[in-house]
């Protein structure tokens, strides 16, 4: 037996709204209505601990604990006037789940408790209504046998289809009663057969059960998923709440429904929901039944319609907060069964929150600790429409779930080859680019695209990293897609797609299916959002620059309201279907004469790409990132050269083609590295091949030159990438410092300009007091410090072994999209710490994409970084959370801190 706490019983009138870690939030809500006085049927709740008693011993109830239910249900009687099991004036009851965290539809509920032969007579004789006693008592039999039982629901769902099928019946309001006496014996019939065991008819015994029941349900693998997607903690257990059950299904006079205090979708002020008359609950949730809007309600009942308004609006007047309801209307009276705060779509978040602030709901502080700073990105993206999506699900048309790398969504044809998706594009046709994985030398299929999906790679991958910086959805690392390149097609669930069918993508959630499914595209302007993010600037102190490369991404990026460009990557102006062919030149050649050639025809592309960067952002700082990548990036997939090689041998050995082919898969074989994230890149590249970051920094120094020259503002900050060494830093800053100094001098121009560097390499952090005496400025390039820091292939590792440890509580965030602060963060504050102890005025910055994610983005806050910066659509994400950092005190420490922030949003 298990030893019950002290209380382990609390009547609704006992407890209050701040008893949410015992009661759960249901439980305390009902609590809290009640002492405002609203119309509750009465009710009582075991605690969450005793949830968690039952599931860690003997999964059974005590003795004690139930002589302490049975104690709280007498009052309940005696309230009403009714007893429970009592075959003259029958009390039926509820038992519904209830966490302190709401989690909608994963745990379970049992209703109208009390049934048995003898009490369907009283009920029958108390209502007055054969027929609906019989309809409790057939959906009674249905849920507490699929519930408690165990028999899979499917089972009673076919017998009823069956039955009505064979009674030429399409309704359950037309079954009559003789039909639902006939189904309550083949519902006891299939559970005998299912699990063995006869129908329980002791009330009492029905009640224990169900109860055990709710309290196992915290356990199913649907609870434990959402816990894992939510990020909440399995210790917390579920209440059990028991009340007496009210009817929405006594006739034409009796409803039940659910409602918002404001509009779930869009934020508007206003009643919003749905009710069914003569059903239950289950029938609303369930979609047994289409519903009737709530605005229908006025008209039909309009006095019961006034009352829930004025309830809608005191419970939003006491919690300060959306409400989402659930009601009951039994012969013309009114029940509230439970409120909760109201799930909504972001953009209604943003709107409510600025609209409470006006009505003096709430403060500017707290309207800003209402938002989920990580849904703000969807705001500006085309997304589907929920309703179709659920239906498209229903349908079977979910085809496979991959990692959700790049917001939106899109439909388009299925196209493999990215030279086919350009020239698709041209014509008119939407496409969605698939491949086994992405490559610069698939930018220009890229970009011509809808929507990337890729069979491998993870959220930092090629595809992702630029379809970010595109805001093109991408769906990436999706193993279940089997992508044959040379077949053109695309295989998942043993089904095989082929090119031109079409499909769509969720990169908000990862999601591919089949057919085409209607997107919504965010209005351009939103008043709402706009005071948010003016408020989050008066507050925040970190300042957030964005992720740009491309003239287009910069523009963006100040729209978004970015105070500078905190990285760009000079590899991704390369990739121009104009620039490839030069960059394989570049790296064809066999000596630095050829070398600067290929450079001489680079440079006026360099300097052309910088001025306009410098332009736009007209004095804003701009920080560039020398050439990063390893070179094989930037030439064509092996197995398609090979194969066109093999093609032109056979036509003739000797032709020009062929040769070039051939000279082109040898420098395909020399470059290929076992490790290429650890190889020949970065820094390595530029001390090696001193040319190719001369020609960059001659371009960068002559654009600025130029833009001086024009009257413009410049603030320059060059950034060597992969420095794990003092000597690397050193040697490669004399060495363009020279150039700098030279171009200059040839412009006679003076520009602002400072030499950094990139902490990505784990030594570097450990070294930054020595890196410090060269660099002005660091910034943490933490998509690779996680990599090398974790020994995770960003690559690899999200597909393969991470969801794993994600569901196992192995590791509680993904470290690529929240940063690992007891890992990565504690070399952060080491760099920090050294770095700025060798130089005070070191400016400090962080740039992976964990400077999008709000977690981090407050971590970055906490150790007093002066910066992040993130792919445009983000910028809004790093503006409100970094303002939320301070709204919610968090400490700027000297020393780790590894606590975890407090949970915002709804």
């Amino acid at each position: 037996m298990i030893q019950t706490a002290l209380k382990s019983v609390y009547s609704f009138k006992s407890g209050h709204r701040e008893m949410k870690d015992l009661l759960g939030s249901k439980g305390a809500n009902l609590a809290e209505m009640v002492q405002l006085g609203l119309p509750i049927p009465p009710g009582f709740i075991l605690t969450t601990a005793v949830c968690n008693q039952y599931l860690s011993r003997e999964q059974h109830l005590s003795e004690r604990l139930m002589a302490e239910v049975n104690e709280a249900l007498n009052l309940v009687e005696h309230e009403l006037g009714q007893v429970y099991g009592d075959p003259e004036k029958p009390l039926l009851l509820s038992v519904r789940s209830g966490a302190k965290i709401s989690m909608p539809g994963m745990m379970e509920t049992v209703l109208n408790l009390g049934l048995n032969e003898e009490t369907l007579g009283g009920l029958i004789r108390q209502s007055g209504n054969e027929w609906f006693a019989y309809d409790t008592y057939r959906r009674f039999v249905q849920m507490f046998g699929s519930v408690v039982m165990g028999v899979p629901k499917a089972y009673f769902d076919d017998l009823l289809t069956h039955q009505k099928l064979r009674w030429g019946i399409a309704e359950d309001s037309r079954l009559s009663v003789i039909m639902m006496r006939q189904l309550v014996n083949a519902y006891k019939e299939v559970i005998l057969d299912r699990t063995g065991q006869t129908f329980p008819d002791s009330p009492q015994k029905q009640l224990r059960l169900a109860i055990e029941a709710v309290f196992r349900s915290w356990q199913t693998p649907r609870a434990i998923a959402y816990r894992n997607h939510q990020k909440i903690d399995h210790a917390l257990g579920t209440a059990a709440i028991v009340q007496a059950m009210v009817f929405g299904n006594l006739g034409a006079d009796s409803v039940t429904g659910v409602a918002f205090t404001r509009n779930p979708a869009n934020g508007d002020k206003e009643l919003y929901g749905e009710y069914l008359v003569n059903a239950q609950g289950e029938d609303v949730v369930a979609g047994l039944r289409t519903p009737e809007k709530l605005s229908a309600l006025a008209v039909e009942m309009p006095r019961i319609y006034q009352e829930l308004s004025e309830v809608a609006y005191r419970l939003e007047q006491h919690y300060r907060e959306v409400q989402d309801m659930e009601f009951t209307v039994e012969r013309g009276r009114l029940y509230v069964l439970q409120t909760r705060t109201g799930k909504r779509t972001v953009q209604a978040a943003v709107k409510i929150a600025v609209d409470m602030v006006e009505e003096g709901l709430l403060t500017r502080e707290e309207a800003l600790l209402r938002i989920d700073a990580n849904q703000l990105s969807q705001l500006y993206v085309p997304a589907f429409n929920p309703a179709e999506k659920a239906k498209a699900r229903r349908a079977g048309r979910l085809l496979a779930v991959g990692l959700n790398a790049s917001p939106g969504a899109a439909t388009g044809k299925l196209v493999f080859d990215p030279d086919e998706a350009m020239q698709w594009s041209e014509r008119g046709e939407a496409v969605i680019l698939c491949r086994v994985e992405t490559c610069p030398d698939d930018i220009h299929g890229i970009l011509a695209a809808r929507g990337i999906l890729t069979a491998r790679g993870g959220n930092t991958s090629h595809a992702s990293v630029v379809a970010r910086g595109l805001g093109k959805p991408c769906v990436a690392g999706c193993e279940a897609c089997q992508v044959d390149l040379g077949a053109e097609t695309l295989t998942v669930q043993g089904r095989t797609f082929s090119k031109g069918v079409v499909i769509s993508i969720d990169g908000s959630t990862g999601e591919v299916y089949e057919g085409a499914l209607d997107a919504e595209t965010p209005t351009s302007h939103n008043a709402a959002l706009d005071a948010l993010l003016c408020w989050a600037d008066e507050l925040r102190r970190l300042e957030v620059r964005a992720n740009a490369d491309t003239p287009a991404d910069t523009l963006k990026a100040l729209e978004m309201g970015a105070q500078g460009i905190g990285l760009c990557r000079t590899e991704h102006m390369f990739m121009g279907v104009d620039r490839l062919p030069v960059v394989r030149q570049l790296i064809l050649a066999q000596s630095s004469r050829e070398r600067r050639q290929a450079l001489a025809l680079l440079l006026p592309m360099q300097r052309a790409d910088f001025k306009t960067l410098l332009e736009i952002m007209s004095g804003k700082p701009v920080t560039i990132r020398l050439l990063d990548p390893p070179l094989h990036e930037f030439l064509p997939n092996r197995e398609e050269v090979q194969a066109e090689m093999l093609a032109l041998k056979q036509a003739d050995p000797y032709q020009i083609a062929y040769q070039e082919k051939r000279r082109l898969l040898g420098k395909i074989d020399e470059l290929r590295e076992v490790n290429p994230m650890m190889g020949f890149r970065g820094c390595r590249l530029g001390l090696v091949y001193p040319e190719i970051y001369e020609m960059q920094v001659r371009a960068i120094f002559e654009a600025a030159c130029q833009v001086v020259a024009q009257g413009g503002l410049v603030r320059l900050e060059i950034m060597i990438p992969l420095v794990g060494f003092a000597t690397e830093l050193k040697q490669i800053q004399q060495q363009l410092d020279a150039v700098a100094q030279r171009v200059m001098g040839e412009h006679q121009c003076g520009v602002d300009y400072w030499f950094g560097t990139m902490i990505e390499v784990p030594r570097a952090a450990l070294v930054a007091d020595e890196l410090a005496q060269y660099a002005r400025f660091f910034s943490f390039g933490t998509n690779d410090l996680t990599q090398l820091t974790l020994g995770f292939s960003r690559d690899d590792s999200e597909g393969r072994f991470l969801t794993r440890y994600l569901e196992k509580n192995i590791l509680e965030h993904n470290p690529f999209e929240t940063l690992d602060i007891e890992g990565v963060g504690r070399l952060m504050m080491l760099a920090r710490d050294q770095g700025r102890q060798a130089r005070p005025d070191l400016k400090l910055g962080l740039c992976g994409e964990h400077g999008g994610e709000a977690q981090s983005v407050q971590f970055a806050h906490r150790i007093r970084l002066d910066y992040v910066s993130c792919s445009a659509l983000r910028i809004p994400v790093a503006r409100v959370a970094a303002a939320q950092a301070v709204i919610l005190g968090v400490a700027e420490d000297v020393g780790f801190d590894s606590r975890p922030f407090p949970r915002l949003g709804t």
